[in-house]
């Protein structure tokens, strides 16, 4: 290589290296889901800059930014004026799940990444059209849960599919939810859409009937179950009268089962996790610890073990860093929690768990 193209090459590196150590430019669509406080209440980094904030609530959007010393000249009504406006190159929503499909339809076209709150869609057909357009003009659709970004989760798939350790997976039961979110004090502009069904699709059984769907799909590698069996109740009519308040639901596969437990009604708030096997189970019951009891399926069995499990790390444990490394190219999300592989089959399953809780008969999928 001569002088000449020695020196470019340098000048290419020195610019792609600078190219990718830039912020990513992110505007955020809708404040009425409090999970915004995520992103509002997130410590200025150098990997995430909030370019715009689409809200139609003015008043709603003022109170957000003034609370967390933000400015109000980020605020947009609409977010076609915001992408007008700040050219942002992702969009997280914020909005209901209903509106999800419409954060797409308006970023997809102009290259804008899009990730949005759990779940991805309020039914099948908003799922399929938003995953066509993600495809066709070549975006990021991502998901989040909260429960990615738990280590304990993470530590149990390597167990189970890196280190065959439990064996084949036969049964997983999954606990989420709260007192309510009346009773924990969501504010009113989340409770507005969260207990309507045509805005969120139903109450708890797609509030928390989602973390469970996604966490077993991830586990069983995409496979889709046979059939979905759902009950649901409500329990507090006079609180929640139009959705349910109380769901469960059970998925088959040839060889497992999973029995998701989403509830309004939990005496405490929890999100845990226990997987059995043909060898030995875990139970991942906080962020951090897990309970952990394993054999061979011959021999007598260990005792069961406590484990702290060490935070995940950087891009790996919070849902901002990690769309910021997905937008560079740092991490491809192929059926990881966040992908659109594993989140269409969560709407076609919560979908199905609706139907069968309005026939009673279990859905075949």
């Amino acid at each position: 290589m001569n002088a000449s193209l020695r020196f470019f090459s340098v000048i290419l590196c020195l610019w792609a290296s600078a190219a990718s150590a830039k912020p990513l430019r992110l505007g955020i669509a809708g404040f009425t889901h409090d999970h915004v406080h995520q992103i509002l209440s997130r410590p200025v980094q150098a990997d995430i800059e909030i370019v715009g904030v689409a809200e139609p609530n003015k008043e709603l959007a003022m109170r957000y930014l003034k609370r967390y010393k933000l400015s109000e000249s980020l605020w947009y009504p609409t977010l076609e004026a915001m992408i007008s406006a700040t050219k942002p190159q992702a969009v997280c929503a914020f909005n209901s799940i209903f509106e999800h499909k419409q954060v797409v339809d308006i970023c997809a076209p102009k290259g804008i990444h899009v990730m949005v709150e759990k779940p991805l869609a309020v039914n099948t057909a908003h799922a399929k059209a938003m995953i066509a357009l993600a495809k066709k003009h070549n975006i990021q659709l991502l998901t989040n849960f909260e429960t990615t970004w738990y280590s304990s989760h993470q530590q149990a798939y390597e167990l189970i599919h890196a280190k065959n350790a439990l064996g084949d997976i036969r049964k997983v039961v999954v606990h989420d939810g709260h007192k309510g979110p009346q009773e924990i004090g969501c504010s009113q502009e989340f409770l507005s859409w969260l207990t309507d069904p045509v805005m969120n699709g139903g109450g708890a059984i797609i509030d928390f009937g989602c973390y469970g769907a996604n966490l077993m799909t991830w586990l069983m590698k995409g496979e889709r179950p046979l059939t979905v069996t759902a009950v649901t109740q409500q329990i507090k009519p006079d609180v929640y009268p139009k959705v349910d308040d109380e769901a469960t639901i059970i998925l088959t596969y040839p060889k497992a089962q999973a029995i998701i437990q989403a509830s309004w009604n939990w005496p405490f708030d929890r999100k845990d996790m226990e997987i059995y096997g043909q060898k030995g189970y875990v139970v991942c019951d906080r962020t951090q610890q897990m309970r952990v009891r394993l054999g061979d399926g011959v021999k007598r069995d260990a005792a069961e073990e406590k484990r702290e499990i060490p935070t995940l790390s950087a891009p790996y444990n919070e849902p901002f860093a990690y769309l910021a490394a997905v937008i560079k190219g740092d991490i491809k999300p192929q059926k990881d929690l966040s992908s659109v592989e594993i989140n269409q089959i969560v709407v076609e399953i919560l979908e199905a768990a609706r139907q069968s809780a309005k026939t009673g008969k279990p859905v075949k999928l």
